[in-house]
């Protein structure tokens, strides 16, 4: 572990396996062992899964074959967002200057806490010993002047682990790592700058910006200039209103079919809509996620001419979207679809298009008032009905 210095501020704070850990904290008996979360697919993994090359989103029987002796538990996810609220009370126990970014990550800004904290390095030791005391699970921080540079860390550190970097070993520490853990290098990046000879995050920062340019395009080249010299001013940032909202669905091993499809779509619309109407908010871009077994992802999206929260009309840019990319659908495949709601703004500030309609589709609003005083599944729809509900999974922000 480097020496702390005050310069480094910035904490990036990530749970362990979260699912996984959750489990193994409320089960005694999976402690210690091989854990899946999810059967159809990997949800998450415990660290002792891990060492038998399960990853999240693989297919529960790749996994159960790379590691027959697994304990296959279904997923809790209110067990999962009562313990990321604990969690992230610890977080904000800890300064007030909190930005989440996902059920189970969070960036913490703890500069001008030296007088009456300590170090940033003596706030993440406690942060880590107080999530432990208090939810009973492991977590990771990184800390550095960044938020690029802390996340990196973290990710190093994993997993139950601490690591400082100050502003005078930051290309010490970053340079020697692999290009991958620059952010958006992916599986397709990597190739590339691997034909070029360039395997560590060094071989990018000696490399002219307009070389990279060249080489990926405009904007990723710039992009990864500028990350290679740990070039990020983006501070933490809290009480942001989120750019989107979204919802995803898992699909197990149950027979796909276009109906199948479709079906999943219309309850992950409802769902979203219904959010967009309670935080009163209205979205133009409407966009649709899918991942498959072998990892890859597509993504498809559509701008609508005016914001709506409106279910039918998300609801049917999003079957257009669907139809459109049917050709590149794998049926078998298919292990994940998503939908979220972008370019998100407050619903009173969007000039209402003529004839001037003040409020929302009456059926959307009668709908909205039953699922809020009887639960979302107190009236249903008929495309619906006795159609397994899938396994709900937290999406990422998009913000």
């Amino acid at each position: 572990m480097f020496v702390s210095s005050d310069g480094a501020t910035i904490l990036h704070a990530d749970l362990d396996a979260f699912y996984a850990s959750v489990e193994q904290r409320d089960d005694p008996r999976l402690r210690g062992r091989p854990v899946i979360v999810g059967g159809g697919v990997v949800l998450a993994a415990s660290y002792e899964a891990k060492a038998y090359g399960i990853k999240t989103a693989m297919g529960g029987a790749r996994a159960r074959y790379l590691c027959p002796h697994a304990v296959v538990v279904p997923p809790r996810m209110k067990a999962y967002s009562d313990a990321s609220k604990a969690v992230f009370e610890v977080f904000r126990n800890t300064t007030p200057l909190v930005e989440g970014l996902s059920i189970d990550e969070a960036f913490l800004d703890v500069g001008g806490l030296h007088k009456i904290a300590g170090t940033p390095a003596e706030i993440a030791a406690r942060l880590r010993q107080d999530v432990r005391a208090q939810v009973g699970l492991p977590i990771t921080v990184g800390v550095a002047r960044t938020k690029f540079l802390a996340k990196v860390a973290s990710g190093v550190a994993k997993p139950d682990g601490l690591l400082v970097v100050p502003p005078d070993k930051e290309m010490e520490f970053l340079h020697p790592l692999e290009v991958e853990r620059l952010w958006g290098v992916g599986k397709v990046t990597a190739a590339k700058l691997r034909e070029h000879g360039i395997h560590r995050v060094g071989d990018v920062a000696e490399l002219p910006e307009s070389m990279l340019r060249s080489m990926l395009g405009r904007h990723v080249g710039r992009h990864l200039f500028g990350l290679s010299h740990n070039q990020d001013a983006r501070r933490v940032q809290t009480g942001r209103r989120r750019s989107s909202m979204g919802a995803q669905r898992a699909l197990g091993r149950s027979l796909i079919t276009p109906e199948a499809i479709d079906a999943t779509i219309v309850a992950l619309t409802d769902r979203v809509t219904h959010r967009l109407r309670a935080a009163k908010r209205v979205g133009r871009t409407v966009v649709l996620r899918m991942r498959f077994d072998d990892f890859t992802r597509a993504t498809r999206s559509h701008t609508l001419p005016q914001p709506t929260a409106t279910t039918d009309e998300i609801l049917l840019a999003l079957r257009s979207l669907v139809a459109k990319a049917m050709p590149i659908i794998d049926l078998q495949g298919l292990t994940l679809i998503g939908i979220s709601v972008g370019n998100l703004d407050n619903e009173d500030s969007v000039q209402l298009m003529l004839p001037f309609d003040e409020t929302p589709n009456a059926l959307d609003t009668v709908l909205d008032s039953l699922h809020d005083k009887f639960g979302s599944r107190a009236i249903t729809r008929a495309v619906l009905l006795g159609r397994d509900p899938g396994i709900e999974m937290p999406m990422l922000p998009d913000t």
